[in-house]
């Protein structure tokens, strides 16, 4: 499974891709899109929903069960896919490109280097 050297990722099988400004954007990984199946149906927040670290801020339902998704950071989510909600299975045909789900204005930018590089998760996935 690939795990894109530019990203950060969480346990929860998240991954957080830094933009500009403060600004980041979340997805759900290769791996975790694998385990889930086929994606049928994504439940996203609202643009201006306040979020901390570990909040459930959505869900992903797929053929084999429904999964919450757990905001990476804390922020406001500053944007969200709608194409991923008309079409969900862009989740499992580009997890890091079109597949993404929201972007969060991070309250401190700072906490991004202390998710899971590449090598961590891949190290996470792998046992």
């Amino acid at each position: 499974m690939s795990a894109p050297e530019e990203l950060r990722y969480t346990e929860e099988h998240e991954w957080v891709a830094t933009g500009s400004a403060g600004s980041v954007r979340v997805g759900i990984t290769e791996y975790a899109q694998d385990q889930l199946g086929d994606v049928v149906f994504v439940e996203l927040p609202e643009v201006g929903k306040q979020v901390s670290a570990g909040d459930t801020f959505g869900e992903v339902e797929s053929t084999k069960s429904v999964s919450e998704l757990y905001a990476p950071l804390d922020g406001e989510v500053s944007a969200v896919n709608s194409a991923v909600v008309d079409s969900p299975e862009l989740i499992n045909s580009d997890p890091y490109g079109e597949g993404w789900l929201i972007e969060l204005k991070v309250t401190d930018p700072a906490t991004v280097e202390g998710l899971l590089d590449s090598d961590a998760y891949q190290a996470l996935t792998a046992g």
